[in-house]
């Protein structure tokens, strides 16, 4: 699984927005976004900079 640090959630609502931005993206599958941790992980083949445009795009940002 990839992992991503996430700045910027607060909430469920938050979770589940990060939720489906990354399950819309193809290629991606078994997202768990864990608020407590402020991370994402999910399994798939997919670039680092499509994710960060995703997260980036409703308003989170994601960690280096």
């Amino acid at each position: 699984m990839t992992t991503v640090s996430i700045k910027g959630m607060s909430c469920p609502h938050c979770v589940a927005s990060v939720t489906k931005a990354l399950e819309e993206i193809a290629g991606i599958s078994n997202v768990v976004v864990d608020l407590a941790k402020n991370e994402a992980s999910y399994e798939g083949d997919v670039g680092a900079e499509v994710v960060k445009e995703a997260i980036t795009k409703i308003g989170f940002e994601v960690m280096s």
